[in-house]
Formats: structure tokens, C-alpha cells, sequence
């Protein structure tokens, strides 16, 4: 066990290695930052002092390790729009970000796995294959068209939520939240949908195929021919069987919720990181871009590792796999 954690603990750092330098590369490769900074009255005497206080004079490696041992201490420089800190930007806008994908999360979650059962275990119902006709709509339509849809019937024709923005927050100091106001949770309803819908679909579809995979086996029929009730096979036998590959699955997904909720924000103007990364992505903000990806990288090397371990402490053929691995 300890083994398969320093491996992969390993490879996880070769992997955050790598994505710094792809992110500090960006410095160097995507135009140059003076030009953005100074104005057309600029001197060359400017030029040089700006240089030497971006650092930007020294050799690329050496650039490189001071942009890696900066990011370990959460200093990833000045905004090249806003002249603020990097970090302080991002803690500004993490709150919205995080509320919104653990709100997606629990929706596409809860409501993945639940249709799951449902449609696996009555398979042939109406209900069900309504439910699998309907879930072909998130899993076929792009995420911008689903939010203008929802935008356009709930906002423009029922005009029961808001179209865009965060709603009133309350300020706890070092969080701001929606979840105490009711225009927070209202603003917050369309935007959870639209980014939830695709990973909802996608863990309802898994979780089904799955299923019926395990209700096929030999134990299931022997499960019942003891006499069990059909809820015990269902829950407790074919349940926890099938959730073993959804885990793996559902991690990723909700990794993704958070890398990919550039498009929400973007058709909500929610006021959260992936917001922040389109508009630096206009203005050439290369400070911010690159702590954004190595945040984004930080976040789904950290998810892979924690499912890798779930995976291996679930999984005993895993562990067999491994020499007993303990």
C-alpha cells in the first residue's frame, strides 16, 4: 500500500512539473507583457525597470524556478490588468466557482445515481425509457446551448430566475456565499443545472449499464434464490458492486465540473475563476492564466490520486494484483 502511494504520489509530481512548465512557457511564448503594461509614451528606461521587477531579464530557467518555488508559496505575481496579486484575484473569485460546482456536483451526484437504479432495475418500464430518451438532451447538446434554453424559458418567458449574475451575497469575512440570501439561490438554480446536466446524464448512464451488468451475474441469481427481498439484491449486493468503475468515472467528472464551468460562467456571467479566465485570456493577463492552469492541474492531479486510493482500498483484486501490497 505504502509502495502504490509513493508511486503514484511520484507521478503526480511529474505531472505538476510538467503543467508548470507548460504555464510558465506562456510567459515567454504568448507576446510580451511590457507591451500590455506600458503605454505608448514608454522609454527604454521603462522598458528595463519594469523587466527587472517582473524578472523577466533573468535566464528562462531560472525564471522557471522562481515561478515554481513562488507558486508552491501561492505568490504567482502581479496581474498584468489589474497591477493586484494574483492570488488575492483568486480568492476573490474561488467562492462563487466552488459554490457553484459543488452545487452541479450534488445535482448531477444524487440524481445520477438514483435514475441509474431506477432505470436499471426497471428496465423495461415506461418510465424508464423516457428517462433514457430524454437523457440523450444532455448528453448530445452542447453545455452554452442547454444555459440559452434554460436562460430563454425560465428567465425570459416564465421570468421565474434570473438570467445572469451571482444574486445578493452575504460576506463571512474570507467567504462570500449565495447560499444565505434567496436571490443567491435563485441565481444559483440555472447555472447548477446547466453545468450539472452533462455529468448527471453521463454517471445515470454508467451507473445503468453497470448495474444490469452485475444483475446478470451468477451471485445475484443465487442471492435470490436464497429468498432475499428484491430491495436487499438490489441495495445491498448490486449496488455496491457496480460503484466500484463509478467512482473512478464520477471523480474525473467532478473534476471536470470545475475545469469546464468556463462556458456557465461565461453564458451566466457568474462571477467565479472561469469568468476570470476568459476576460485574461482577452486582455493577454498571462499571471492569471497560468495560475489558473496550475490550479485547474493541482485539482485533478489531487482527484486521480484520492480515486486511485479509493479504487485500491475498494478494490481487493487490486490489492492482490499487487503482491498483497501492504
Amino acid at each position: 500500500m505504502l509502495a502504490f502511494i509513493l508511486r503514484r504520489v511520484f507521478q503526480s509530481i511529474v505531472v505538476l512539473l510538467i503543467v508548470g512548465f507548460v504555464a510558465f512557457s506562456m510567459f515567454t511564448f504568448v507576446g510580451d507583457p511590457i507591451d500590455n503594461m506600458l503605454g505608448q509614451e514608454r522609454t527604454q528606461a521603462d522598458i528595463a525597470r519594469l523587466r527587472a521587477q517582473l524578472g523577466l531579464d533573468q535566464p528562462f530557467f531560472v525564471q522557471y524556478w522562481n515561478f515554481l518555488g513562488n507558486a508552491l508559496q501561492g505568490n504567482f505575481g502581479l496581474s498584468y490588468r489589474q497591477g493586484r496579486p494574483v492570488a488575492d484575484i483568486l480568492a476573490e473569485r474561488a467562492p462563487a466557482t466552488i459554490e457553484l460546482a459543488a452545487v452541479s456536483a450534488f445535482f448531477a451526484m444524487v440524481l445520477g445515481i438514483g435514475l441509474g437504479v431506477f432505470t436499471a432495475i426497471r428496465r423495461d418500464g415506461f418510465a424508464s425509457n423516457a428517462i433514457m430518451t430524454l437523457s440523450l438532451i444532455g448528453v448530445s447538446l452542447p453545455t452554452f446551448l442547454i444555459g440559452i434554453l434554460l436562460i430563454y424559458v425560465f428567465a425570459v418567458e416564465l421570468g421565474w430566475l434570473p438570467s445572469f449574475g451571482r444574486g445578493e451575497v452575504v460576506d463571512l469575512g474570507w467567504w462570500t456565499t449565495g447560499f444565505l440570501t434567496a436571490s443567491g439561490l435563485k441565481a444559483l438554480i440555472l447555472p447548477a443545472i446547466t453545468l450539472g446536466l452533462y455529468q448527471m446524464t453521463l454517471i445515470m448512464r454508467l451507473v445503468r449499464s453497470e448495474m444490469l451488468e452485475v444483475l446478470r451475474q451468477d451471485y445475484i441469481r443465487f442471492a435470490r434464490a436464497r429468498g432475499l427481498k428484491e430491495r436487499a439484491v438490489n441495495f445491498r449486493h448490486a449496488l455496491k458492486n457496480t460503484l466500484v468503475p463509478v467512482i473512478t468515472v464520477t471523480g474525473l467528472q467532478l473534476g471536470a465540473i470545475i475545469a469546464f464551468a468556463i462556458i456557465t460562467e461565461t453564458v451566466f456571467q457568474w462571477p467565479g475563476v472561469g469568468l476570470l479566465f476568459i476576460n485574461a485570456i482577452q486582455f493577454v493577463d498571462i499571471p492569471v492564466m497560468a495560475a489558473y492552469l496550475m490550479l485547474i492541474s493541482v485539482m485533478f492531479v489531487s482527484i486521480n490520486l484520492i480515486v486511485d486510493l479509493l479504487y485500491f482500498a475498494i478494490d481487493p483484486r487490486l490489492r492482490v494484483g499487487k503482491g498483497g501490497g501492504h
